[in-house]
């Protein structure tokens, strides 16, 4: 189908229930997909253009793949879906009362059916200076920002070195996967452009430190997979600090509350996230845990026949408390999501939401990983890799992007090329 046949197709489906889905994340996407090809048109609204895959984030920030390794074009993975728009903008407010959005442009926008798949954003805890100084790694621009950053300290270090020795202190708050995976590859990104580079730089003046408030690393994981993590972080030279409150964050340092302050070249923040300040959080009068909307156990908005969560956005119950915000939560509840509204267009009823717990995984370095797999349970070193690499390329989308990544990783495996150390200059004022 031609783009001008298929958007004769859509003026055509303006009788449809009309199915408006906020994010273009694992849950909008989810989402997105189950509706495709249905008796409903769908218009996807996000601020970028592009899907991202977000567990990989870390290795473009670590110069391990190019950003369009991670990052798909949304209206092309929905191409040959008449039924399913696109647009280019950032919701500013939802009138329930009128069924209608209203987009920062001024645009209102009507609809039968409203998804909110705005997914969750870094919480900083209300630390002084942790939101202007530390670098999260939320989206592709903070990829590209924190790319920027490490590679621009180390080439003022290699200037500085000149006239003495150096010291760079990267700093990484948090101990759980998103920690445990950027300061395993930043002390594996520093080693090789020190040693491939020429850089006059002594590696053992250069520290990645990574902090948690926490006695141990990756709390959702047993304990001796936690342990089989950490010996691998201080085989590649990660440094590990544990029962360390952060008070503040300057441009050029980090405080505790035992009063050390520490000199840093970076602080990486990976401590946690919110999704306060995002769209979900507006939805209700009352929001659920780390801002989150509170939904009803068929994901719709709790008093609200046709407003929708998924994915980070909703406080999703379960059994323990709340679904946590990882992607498979993501991808199975905007799957779910997609059902319910056929099923209340269709005069059916809905069904709960039953999380499939399909186990966590985090990479440590390029040679091994850490897997909890219910029913199999832990599986580490070079299997718990294997298993990593399978699984996320498995989730990407696109055949061309899981060939390219698959050849970047494998290339990375024998001989880590220079391509992706680059410093982009418009990464600063990406948005």
């Amino acid at each position: 189908m031609t783009p001008r046949n298929k958007k004769k197709s859509l003026r055509d489906m303006s009788f449809l229930p009309h199915i408006i889905v906020v994010g273009g994340g694992f849950a909008g996407i989810a989402t997105a997909r189950g509706l495709a090809d249905r008796g409903v048109r769908v218009t996807i609204i996000d601020k970028h253009n592009f899907h991202t895959f977000l567990p990989l984030l870390y290795q473009v920030a670590t110069a391990g793949l190019e950003p369009a390794d991670v990052a798909y074009p949304i209206r092309t993975i929905f191409g040959k879906s008449p039924n399913i728009d696109f647009r280019h903008g950032k919701v500013k407010e939802v009138r329930h009362a009128d069924n209608e959005i209203v987009l920062e442009d001024g645009a209102v926008l009507g609809y039968d059916h409203l998804v909110v798949a705005t997914g969750a954003t870094a919480a900083y805890f209300g630390i002084p200076g942790a939101s202007q100084y530390s670098l999260p790694l939320y989206s592709l621009a903070d990829a590209r920002r924190l790319r920027n950053r490490l590679l621009l300290s180390l080439e003022d270090a290699e200037v500085r070195a000149i006239n003495g020795p150096v010291t760079l202190n990267y700093v990484v708050v948090g101990g759980g996967p998103t920690g445990v995976e950027i300061a395993g590859a930043l002390s594996e990104l520093i080693r090789l452009v020190i040693k491939r580079d020429g850089l006059r730089i002594d590696p053992s003046s250069v520290h990645v430190i990574l902090v948690d408030r926490e006695k141990r690393l990756l709390l959702n994981f047993p304990e001796r997979a936690a342990a089989y993590a950490r010996m691998e972080l201080d085989a590649i030279g990660v440094e590990m600090e544990f029962d360390r409150v952060v008070t503040e964050v300057t441009d050029h340092s980090i405080r505790f509350a035992d009063g050390h302050e520490l000199e840093a070249a970076a602080v990486i923040w990976a401590a946690g996230v919110t999704s306060a300040g995002t769209l979900a959080y507006t939805l209700s009068a009352q929001s659920g845990p780390g801002g989150r909307a509170p939904v009803e156990a068929d994901l719709r908005l709790v008093n609200s026949s046709n407003v929708w969560a998924v994915g980070d956005s909703a406080a999703i119950p379960s059994p323990d408390g709340f679904l946590p915000q990882l992607a498979p939560v993501a991808i199975q509840s905007g799957a779910k999501c997609a059902a319910n509204i056929l099923a209340v267009i269709n005069g059916q009823p809905t069904q709960p939401m039953k999380y499939r717990n399909k186990g966590i995984m985090a990479t440590i370095g390029r040679h091994a990983a850490v897997a909890k797999v219910p029913g199999i349970g832990i599986i580490r070193g070079t299997a718990g890799w294997l298993a990593w690499l399978g699984l996320h390329l498995f989730y990407l989308v696109g055949f061309r992007t899981k060939i390219r990544v698959l050849i970047n990783w494998t290339w990375r495996y024998f001989d880590w090329p220079s391509g992706p150390r680059l410093i982009v200059a418009d990464a600063e004022t990406a948005e």
